[in-house]
């Protein structure tokens, strides 16, 4: 799991991901809201744990735009013991709600019980939304134009790893392996290219000739729209 600490405090922060210390977990620290925005939109966490004070503005204003594209579980993090900011956090769509000073083994409790949530529910599955389409990988329904696209489990999981790192180069071994322990069945080198294939013809732009899934040479794959010195021919 992917646990987002949007904390300007980096003693504090540092000290999250000590008390969590989990080998399975992964985390992003962010210490402004720009910095969050940005890490957000470059991998999708399925936790956020947001401090309300920030450097350029209100962690409220962060959990608004965070509300609008997804609906994972969020525990805000406060040094103003008031009723009226945890109300204000919870109105806006926080999940938990803890004032400072704290402790450590008391949000480790509750960042489990939301991640024991998240994973019954499918809540910390984000929308993805480019150029027309959206894609819910928590509802699972992916769309282009408001058409429903009918795609395979392993497609989704493809496409849940291309957005999630986009403008990142895949190979094909890590696809391979991803695509195995996410779950999903066995594949081999020519499933993964049928696979790829199959995803690609079913979101390019035939009028347009944008091909999101792009092949680099020798490298692997890329989900980017820019054209640039790639090649559809086999890595």
């Amino acid at each position: 799991m992917l646990i987002q600490i949007v904390e300007d405090d980096r003693a504090l922060s540092s000290g999250i991901i000590l008390a969590l210390g989990e080998p399975d977990l992964e985390f992003i620290q962010n210490a402004t809201v720009r910095s969050a925005k940005d890490s957000f939109e470059r991998r999708c966490p399925e936790l956020i744990v947001l401090d309300v004070n920030l450097p350029d503005g209100s962690g409220y204003d962060y959990l608004k735009w965070v509300r609008e594209r997804s609906r994972l579980p969020v525990l805000m993090l406060t040094a103003n013991d008031m009723e009226m900011d945890e109300v204000m956090g919870l109105t806006l769509g926080a999940d938990d709600y803890m004032a400072k000073p704290f402790s450590l083994a008391i949000l480790r409790a509750r960042i489990h019980a939301l991640m024991r949530r998240a994973g019954d529910q499918g809540a910390g599955a984000c929308i993805y939304e480019e150029d027309g389409f959206s894609f819910d990988f928590g509802g699972l329904i992916f769309t282009r134009e408001g058409k429903e696209l009918s795609l395979s489990v392993n497609e989704q999981r493809l496409l849940r790893l291309f957005v999630e790192n986009r403008g990142r180069v895949l190979t094909r071994n890590v696809l391979i392996d991803r695509l195995w322990s996410d779950g999903g069945e066995y594949v081999d080198e020519n499933a993964l290219s049928v696979t790829v294939n199959r995803l690609r013809s079913k979101l390019e732009d035939k009028k347009g000739g944008i091909s999101y899934i792009q092949t680099i040479y020798r490298q692997g794959y890329m989900w980017k729209k820019e054209d640039s010195a790639c090649s559809d021919e086999r890595p």
